[in-house]
């Protein structure tokens, strides 16, 4: 499963006008004393058959599952399987002539079913179970990760919106395919599977495996039949059903096919195109050929996560959907990349438990970086692995974070974090590096291949590593799998008396282990190069090398595989010589943002400047931000390459970065540049074209505006939400209630910000107070009050403080507003807290 949706959409909330105190993840809750077990397995399902159909007015599903099990090993009379909120009509044990009804009690979770006799290990036996499923009346609730439970999802079922397709989809992960069929419902349990969906036949259906049937019935339905012959666990099941246009392609002869809505079905090989090259890469560096019988892609509407691998059969969520105009400026490559990784690594080789998640969401995260490298090239690599690294330690303080592998969660949902995804996959990334290319791919294909359709934990991962690499590994998993936190080295350079000398303290809270670390450092002294490899080991560390002069640069975890924050000590001098002498992404990156915090200088100005040629576009609009062009010196200087970049730069995110500089000048000579920007191909350029005209002459928004085509319109909310937001008038709040009441959650997302700025500025009450309670009610709609809330709690009580203030020195009808407005940021505020 991909969660980077949640966290794009925190970020673009930030982006938007919140506090970036929402950055920080709150603290983290206490550790639950409740260990969390793997599930005991008793009965072990064999295989499962469902027959079902559909009651769109009532948002039923009618089932009917032939459920095969046998004992685990201890011999049995019972059996317990999960069925959430369902009406059950039989129970009964499968014979050979007729089926027995079989005893059981049901609590709206669980069915506990007194079987006919003892079963003994290996001693088959079906059950069938006649049911109603009800998902929409269950009680569901979230995480960062999958905003619902309800594992199964009518959208649009009466066809009210015409502005949304009629789908059917289910999401199984944690445990809510017991939402939609009974089941055991743990990843522990692995079962074949045989799934007839009866559908009208308009309609296109998927689901796992293979499409063995297809059977039309006289009253305008058609019943399909998909069989998975090979075992996988009951959250890697689903279906989907709806309006969908089939691309299909060949793979060493398995069908490769991507379901779309009809109007992004030209677009199918620009969104999936490369996914036949993934599958060739991931088949190399695992030495395991794809798995499975096909893949299959499908973008489904108002998805709760970002994406999900279920086998053979990955559900997008709409945000992957696009034109070739919309790609222009971003693709979902990378989520392509993660859920294919996943076929391998958490459905061929599956968690055994929660705790153990790791092992499937930190390789897919890996799989993603690794494919960006083999696809465009080691920078590209370095890049996503420094993003990676980054979204992780953007939700922690002090160096504190959960353990990896967490036996003690509180709720399953919660170990689906940054610490799973992005940390989990730098410290592999760190792994490969210590270990060498070749031992890590053999290790992962001793992994898979002894596991193979069962399941594995983080330990079974270590012996994989230990028997390939005849090396103990135990200290590694220790440091990095079963404890938390990450170091922060507080790293000074100094020379003296022919030495380079170089101090390393850890500075993480006192509470957090000590680190064990080996590291790479090169030592630039006079156009060489001196690489020493060091162990870190302690609170306080000196390490002393010598030299035959002050060094140029000593760089620092040369490959910079830390899992963890670095602070340095370096002049200037030292990070000018570092970008051109020691270019990796991340020494680039982090020379240019020094250059930015001291970009009056006329040494950082050069740097700068040069790196506006960099090859890595979000080095090149970092490089931007450096310039200042209301000093006349640099705008004589640097404002037409500035120019240029806004006109002709490859990467709209380069040519919105500079439009935006520009504008900053407040100079009006920029104004044709934005204006022109305004017939860009891409939305975000021209987004930003909107932002600079509003700067540098508000008089022709209305005008330009009204210019804009509605498509262009929808493509860019946080724009002209930031745009009305200054502007305040009454006039703009439709705008924003379209959006934040009927639009998807991604564009709430990136509207949400602006409309508070927009409730701060606007001075009539009537909108602050409806206004306000559409943010809330939105929020509840969308799963996000646990997410944004306790930011909003502190925004509006800011709010309230600040209208209180302005009405302290008012007079009259403006001053009963502030009040009135401030009483109703109060009450929005009292209202969040208790959510």
């Amino acid at each position: 499963m991909n969660k980077n949706l949640i966290a794009g959409f925190i970020g673009l909330a930030i982006l938007s006008g919140l506090s970036t105190a929402y950055a920080q993840q709150e603290t983290a809750p206490k550790v639950n004393p409740t260990y969390r077990a793997t599930a005991t397995k008793i009965n072990d399902l064999v295989h499962t058959k469902l027959d079902v159909k559909f009651d769109y007015a009532k948002r039923y599903l009618y089932g009917k599952a032939w459920i095969t099990l046998k004992p685990h090993f201890y011999t049995t009379d019972t059996l317990t399987l999960d069925a959430k909120g369902m009406d059950l009509k039989t129970v009964a044990l499968v014979g050979a002539k007729s089926n027995t009804p079989l005893k059981f009690t049901y609590d709206q979770e669980k069915i506990y079913i007194q079987l006919n006799k003892r079963y003994v290990k290996d001693e088959k036996y079906t059950v069938y179970i006649d049911y109603v499923s009800k998902p929409n009346e269950l009680k569901a609730s979230g995480s960062a990760a999958i905003t619902d439970e309800k594992g199964l999802y009518f959208i649009n079922p009466d066809g009210t919106d015409k502005e949304k397709p009629i789908q059917i989809w289910t999401q199984g992960e944690a445990e809510s395919s017991s939402a939609w069929f009974p089941t055991i419902d743990k990843p522990n349990q692995k079962t074949t599977s045989e799934l007839s969906m009866t559908v009208l036949s308009k309609y296109v259906t998927l689901s796992n495996g293979k499409l063995v049937s297809q059977k039309v019935n006289t009253n305008g339905t058609r019943t399909d039949t998909w069989k998975m012959d090979l075992p996988h666990s009951p959250y890697l099941f689903m279906m989907a059903v709806g309006d969908f246009k089939i691309t299909k392609e060949l793979w060493r002869g398995k069908e490769v096919s991507y379901y779309l809505e009809q109007k992004y079905a030209p677009y199918a090989k620009a969104i999936f195109g490369k996914t036949p090259k993934m599958l060739d890469y991931f088949s190399q560096i695992t030495g395991v050929a794809y798995p499975w019988n096909k893949y299959a892609q499908i973008v489904a509407r108002d998805y709760v996560s970002g994406a999900m691998e279920n086998t053979t059969a990955t559900l997008h969520g709409e945000s992957i959907q696009a034109t070739e105009r919309e790609l222009l400026d971003g693709s979902g490559e990378s989520t392509i990349a993660h859920e294919l990784f996943h076929q391998w690594f958490g459905d061929y080789v599956t968690t055994e438990s929660w705790s153990n998640i790791t092992v499937n969401e930190s390789f897919a995260t890996l799989g993603a970086i690794l494919w960006k490298g083999h696809d465009a090239g080691k920078d590209a690599e370095d890049r996503n692995r420094y993003e990676s690294l980054n979204s992780y330690l953007g939700t922690t303080e002090n160096g504190e974070s959960p353990m990896l592998v967490r036996f003690n969660y509180n709720n399953k949902m919660d170990v689906f974090d940054q610490v799973s995804y992005p940390k989990g996959a730098v410290i592999l990334y760190a792994l490969k590096n210590q270990m060498g290319d070749d031992a890590f791919y053999k290790s992962l294909n001793r992994y898979l291949t002894t596991n193979a359709f069962k399941n594995g934990e983080a330990q079974q991962l270590r012996l994989a590593f230990e028997d390939v690499t005849g090396k103990d590994w135990s200290q590694y998993f220790n440091q990095w799998y079963y404890a938390g936190g990450h170091p922060i080295l507080d790293v000074k350079y100094d020379y003296k008396d022919g030495n380079a000398t170089i101090n390393i303290k850890q500075t993480q809270a006192a509470d957090v282990q000590t680190f064990t670390l080996t590291l790479k450092v090169d030592i630039y002294i006079g156009g060489k190069k001196i690489s020493k490899e060091i162990v870190i080991n302690s609170r306080e560390q000196n390490f002393s090398f010598p030299v035959s002069a002050k060094p140029d640069l000593i760089d620092f975890d040369v490959d910079k595989i830390l899992v963890g924050e670095l602070k340095e000590t370096k002049t200037l001098e030292n990070y000018i010589f570092q970008y051109s002498n020691a270019p990796s992404y991340v020494n680039r990156i982090h020379a240019v943002e020094y250059a930015v915090s001291k970009s009056k200088e006329s040494a950082a100005q050069q740097l700068l400047t040069l790196a506006l040629k960099d090859q890595d576009d979000a080095i090149r609009a970092l490089a931007i931000k450096g310039f200042n062009l209301k000093d006349e010196k640099v705008k004589a200087s640097v404002g037409p390459i500035l120019v240029s970049l806004a006109k002709q730069d490859k990467s709209s995110n380069v040519r919105a970065a500079a439009l935006s500089r520009l504008a900053a000048s407040g100079d009006k000579i920029y104004l044709p540049v934005a204006q022109a920007a305004l017939k860009d191909r891409s939305y975000k350029v021209i987004g930003a074209a909107v932002q600079s005209i509003n700067k540098l002459d508000p008089s022709m928004l209305s005008g330009v505006i009204a210019g804009l085509d509605a498509d262009t319109k929808a493509h860019i909310p946080s724009d002209l939400a930031l745009v009305y937001a200054a502007l305040g008038d009454d006039s703009y709040n439709d705008f924003y209630l379209n959006i934040i009441n009927k639009a998807d959650i991604n564009k709430l997302a990136q509207t949400v910000g602006g409309y508070y700025t927009y409730l701060l500025a606007n001075k009539n009450p009537k909108i602050t107070q409806s206004g306000l309670q559409a943010i809330i009610t939105n929020m509840d709609r969308t799963k996000l009050t646990q997410y944004w809330g306790k930011q909003f709690v502190k925004n509006f009580t800011d709010a309230e403080q600040a209208k209180l203030k302005e009405a302290e020195t008012a007079t009259g009808e403006a001053k009963d507003n502030l009040i009135k407005r401030a009483a109703y940021f109060k009450a929005a505020a009292d209202e969040l807290a208790k959510k």
